[in-house]
C-alpha cells in the first residue's frame, strides 16, 4: 500500500521474508495466503514462481461492492440510476481542472475510435462505455474516481452483456440513435475544453439518462451478480 512495489513486481523470496520478519515458515505462508485471498498478490508455483504484487483496481472493489448489492438483491438498474446522479459531477470536475487538456485528449481519442466503429455493434458499445469510464478517471478527485469508478465497472458489465445479446437484432439502436450519442460525446468534450462545468453537468446528466434506456430494459428484474466480475478480474502476468 505504501507503493514500494509496482503492479507486477515480485515480493522477496520466502527465505528473505523469513529472515526479514523473523517468523516461522507457516506464518509466512499464512500471510501470503491472506494477501492472495484479498487479491493483493498472485502466487505462482514452480521454479520460476513467486508472489506477484497486484495493486488494488476498481474492478476488485467492484467485486466486493457487487457482493454487498447482490446480497441485498439490488437490481442492475439501480446501479445505472446512481450513475446518472454521480457521473455528471465527475464531468463537472473534469471541466474545472486547470490541466483538463489531458482529459480532453483522452476523451477525443476514444470518441474518434467510437466514430470509426459506428457500424460494429460490439466495438461501438465498448468505446462508448470507455468514454464514460475515462470521464470519471479524469475528474481529478481520487475519492470520486474510486467510488464512481466502481459503479462504472458494474454498469459496464451490464452494457457489454446487453450488447452481446442485442447485437444484430432489432433491439440494438439504429444508426440515428448512435450518431446522436456521438454528438453528445463531442459536445461533452467541447464543454470540458471550454471549462464549462455547469454546462457539462447538465448535458452529461441528460445524455446518460438517454444512453441507458436500451440497456436498462429489463434491468429492474436483473440482480447484480458479483460472479460476472470475478470471472474477468485482472491478474498481472
Amino acid at each position: 500500500m505504501a507503493g514500494e512495489y509496482s503492479d507486477g513486481d515480485f515480493l522477496p523470496k520466502q527465505e528473505q521474508l523469513l529472515t526479514e520478519f523473523r517468523v516461522s515458515k507457516p506464518s509466512v505462508r499464512e500471510a501470503l495466503r491472506v494477501l492472495e485471498t484479498e487479491g493483493l498478490i498472485d502466487v505462482r508455483r514452480g521454479n520460476q514462481g513467486g508472489a506477484i504484487v497486484h495493486r488494488p483496481q476498481p474492478r476488485d472493489a467492484a467485486y466486493m461492492l457487487g457482493l454487498v448489492l447482490q446480497n441485498r438483491s439490488v437490481s442492475v438498474a439501480d446501479v445505472g440510476r446512481a450513475l446518472v446522479r454521480l457521473e455528471p459531477a465527475c464531468a463537472g470536475l473534469c471541466a474545472a481542472r486547470p490541466d483538463r487538456v489531458s482529459a480532453v485528449e483522452r476523451l477525443s481519442e476514444i470518441h474518434r475510435l467510437a466514430e470509426e466503429s459506428l457500424m460494429d455493434d460490439i466495438a461501438f458499445v465498448g468505446h462508448m462505455r470507455r468514454f464514460h469510464e475515462v470521464l470519471v478517471d479524469e475528474c481529478g478527485n481520487e475519492t470520486m474516481k474510486a467510488v464512481v469508478g466502481v459503479l462504472e465497472v458494474l454498469w459496464s458489465t451490464r452494457e457489454h452483456a446487453w450488447a452481446q445479446s442485442a447485437a444484430g437484432t432489432v433491439e440494438y439502436p439504429g444508426r440515428e440513435i448512435r450518431e446522436a450519442g456521438l454528438r453528445a460525446h463531442a459536445r461533452i468534450v467541447d464543454l470540458i475544453a471550454a471549462g464549462d462545468s455547469s454546462g457539462v453537468i447538465r448535458l452529461a446528466g441528460s445524455h446518460l439518462a438517454v444512453s441507458q434506456i436500451h440497456a436498462q430494459s429489463g434491468a429492474d428484474d436483473v440482480v447484480v451478480d458479483a460472479t460476472d466480475l470475478r470471472a474477468t478480474t485482472h491478474r498481472p502476468g
